[in-house]
């Protein structure tokens, strides 16, 4: 898991109250990840973080690109956020919040890595196994990665569960290198 910032922590957790208040889970998701979209394209990130452009001009194109795609709350943090420099915060900021939703939701997410790609039913079971585990409903993404050598591994959030064959491999060795 990425380490964020504290800012942007604060700024999704009172987006995540705000939504929780309004019952507005999926609106609040939508506008974030828009903004978020949209400050993240590579011309508007420069033209934002350029100390040439007046800031009017920024305002403008905050203004066209955004106020009338997302709601009004949302246009409210997209000015708080530019009037304090924090644009740069919005993927944080809609990353954080879209775990906050599924954290609430009973929802976690798991990075799943195998040495070749695995079926739709053994993507299914892993999840069913890993929900077992986390008592949670667990969303799999497939990776694959051939230098595993077989197994998988699976990170759930901050847990890392290696079942992989180069890790025991790795184990075996110094079971062997111990016991001479």
């Amino acid at each position: 898991m990425a380490v964020r910032s504290p800012s942007a922590r604060r700024y999704a957790e009172a987006v995540f109250e705000l939504a929780l208040d309004a019952e507005a889970f999926v609106q609040w998701s939508g506008d974030l990840q828009t903004i978020a979209d949209f400050v993240g394209e590579p011309d508007v990130a420069r033209i934002l973080s350029s100390n040439r452009v007046p800031r009017a001009e920024k305002q403008r194109l905050l203004a066209a690109g955004l106020q009338a795609e997302i709601s009004p709350l949302a246009w409210n943090l997209v000015r708080l956020l530019e009037d304090r420099g924090k644009l740069h915060l919005a993927r944080d900021i809609q990353t954080i919040f879209q775990e906050k939703v599924d954290d609430a939701r009973g929802v976690a997410h798991a990075t799943v890595t195998t040495a070749v790609p695995l079926s739709d039913e053994e993507r299914n079971a892993i999840a069913a196994r890993l929900s077992q585990i986390t008592g949670k409903q667990v969303d799999v993404t497939p990776v694959v990665d051939e230098s595993i050598i077989g197994g998988i591994v699976a990170r759930v959030g901050d847990q890392l569960i290696d079942g992989s064959t180069k890790s025991r491999l790795v184990a075996l060795k110094r079971q062997l290198s111990a016991a001479r």
